[in-house]
């Protein structure tokens, strides 16, 4: 399941992580980057453990607490620190699959890599090049939105970023553990959230209808989730 969210982050808020960017310093992407990923990737990222990477993670994490759609997604139950990437001119990361499992920074847990996550920092006109392209069941789907838009798809996805041929591409990135681990029943789930959402705008709370989808959706999740 691939969902676009629009304005995760407010335009204000785009504008103080670009500002905290910009003050830092950036190194290689490989350091982080898994023995066949390194040969794939080819950007430019902002050390995980510094200051900087921690003051622009906690605005994303604010966005994510706050956002209904990312929430009904991923259904998250651990979400790794977001991180922060660069692709300039001439810089590409291959086709890949993200590793399974995330060490956690600083608590010693390890988490499963369900959900990933990229939330767009540059707006699309900024650049050419640079589409997140993701391979799912339907194909091929190229992704370039918005500063302040996200992504999310499925971590067993084969995806890859295509060369900046001008600009520059700034964005965060990270991977949330779901409380459900199977992408499609979380898709199932999702569809069904949205549903009542929907139906909620035009029907009160306490119709016969709304209780028994909304009681559907809670006894599945009940199903389904781990913990």
């Amino acid at each position: 399941m691939l969902v676009a969210i629009p304005d995760l982050l407010t335009p204000e808020e785009v504008r103080e992580v670009r500002r905290i960017l910009e003050e830092s310093v950036w190194v290689d992407g490989k350091t982080t980057a898994g023995q066949q990923a390194a040969v794939a990737k080819c950007n430019l990222q902002i050390p995980a453990d510094s200051p900087a990477a921690m003051q622009a993670g906690d605005i994303v994490l604010r966005a994510l607490g706050r956002n209904p759609i990312f929430n009904s997604a991923a259904l998250p139950l651990r979400v790794l620190p977001p991180m922060f990437n660069r692709y300039d001119v001439g810089m590409k990361f291959d086709a890949h699959v993200d590793g399974s499992i995330r060490a956690i920074p600083g608590a010693n847990i390890r988490m499963r890599a369900d959900v990933s996550s990229t939330l767009f920092l540059t707006q699309p006109e900024e650049y050419d090049g640079g589409e997140l392209l993701i391979s799912d069941t339907y194909g091929e789907q190229r992704v370039k939105l918005p500063a302040g838009h996200i992504v999310v798809y499925p971590s067993t996805s084969l995806h890859a970023v295509t060369p900046i041929t001008r600009g520059s591409r700034w964005a965060s990135f990270f991977w949330s553990q779901s409380m459900v681990r199977d992408d499609g029943q979380r898709a199932m789930l999702y569809d069904l959230d949205v549903a009542i959402r929907e139906i909620r705008t035009t029907l009160p709370d306490d119709n016969r209808a709304v209780v028994a989808l909304t009681s559907h959706y809670h006894n599945l999740l009940r199903r389904w989730a781990e913990l």
